[in-house]
């Protein structure tokens, strides 16, 4: 029965791995419905399972990123200040939560971020199209702190610069980012790709690889103090965290070559379907009534 349920586990998290690696997120904004909603854990142990399955998916996406030069270093080293410091407290915060709570949380975040990228996914192309991001005011702090930088689009077959802008916002803002992950057992990039797209209006393609990076330092300071809890089921951890590493291996060769409003629609679409599956466990545990269709 371990060997069939860890053999589905590796199945299942590849293509959650392609996906996480596709739009810059950790995979715990699916791992998280999929291990409570299909395989029946309790919430806080797959999110336990969740943020260190979200390391081991940092660190692979994270390398094949940098390695084509798409990752801004600086900019991730500025924004981590805050949601390592946002992921140890959201941590914390979790395990003294009632579960219906950290469900609402997960799906009020999904849901609106979902909907928020399906709403601008055109207008990132456009974007793309015109060089906008090399018009947008450059700050002081990204100025001195030298945070805008260029890329090469595969898809546009074009290299794209950037300025950077609103740096502070993006820095508090990052805080929330933290927060989530460490509450809800997610890498933070639901929150970061958002955050660094439309608040410091960065390309969603160097925001995807940048919060990879982040990812890794983010996710790590939450999952030690989940390990220390003794709360991660280890074999589970070991087939979930397979899984991931192969479907992120494959999608960080794709990714560059897909249009950016292509991923911006698939990053939207996917999150504000599994927010209404968190909502419906959440409003479930809360009242005993079953929304349509969870």
């Amino acid at each position: 029965m371990q060997i069939m349920l860890s053999l589905t586990l590796v199945i299942v998290m590849i293509p959650v791995g392609f996906l996480a690696a596709l739009v810059g997120i950790g995979g715990g904004t699916i791992i998280v419905p999929l291990l409570t909603l299909f395989f029946g854990l309790p919430i806080k142990e797959a999110v336990a399972i969740s943020i260190v399955t979200v390391v081991a998916a940092g660190i692979t996406g994270a390398s094949r990123y940098l390695k084509q030069k798409i990752t801004n270093i600086r900019l991730g080293l500025f924004l981590e200040m805050s949601t390592t410091l946002g992921a140890m407290a959201g941590a914390v915060l979790a395990l003294s939560l009632p579960s219906f709570v950290l469900f609402l949380l997960l799906a009020t975040v999904l849901i609106y971020v979902g909907l928020n990228q399906i709403y601008r996914g055109k207008k990132e192309r456009e974007m793309i199209k015109h060089r906008a991001y090399e018009k947008i005011h450059e700050d002081t702090i990204a100025k001195t702190l030298n945070l805008s930088g260029k890329y090469w689009d595969a898809a546009e077959n074009a290299e794209i610069k950037y300025k950077v802008t609103n740096t502070l916002q993006g820095l508090f803002a990052s805080i929330t980012a933290g927060l989530a992950s460490g509450m809800l057992g997610i890498g933070g990039g639901v929150l970061k790709v958002p955050i660094m797209n439309e608040v410091m209006k960065i390309p969603v393609k160097v925001a995807v690889a940048t919060s990879k990076f982040m990812m890794c330092l983010t996710a790590s300071a939450a999952a030690l103090v989940y390990i220390n809890e003794g709360r991660v089921n280890l074999h589970l951890a070991s087939a979930t965290v397979l899984g991931i590493m192969i479907g992120e291996l494959i999608g960080t060769r794709v990714m560059n070559r897909v249009h950016a409003d292509k991923i911006k629609m698939l990053l939207g679409l996917v999150l504000a379907y599994f927010g209404y599956l968190m909502l419906a466990k959440g409003v479930y545990q809360f009242s005993g009534v079953k929304l349509p269709g969870a």
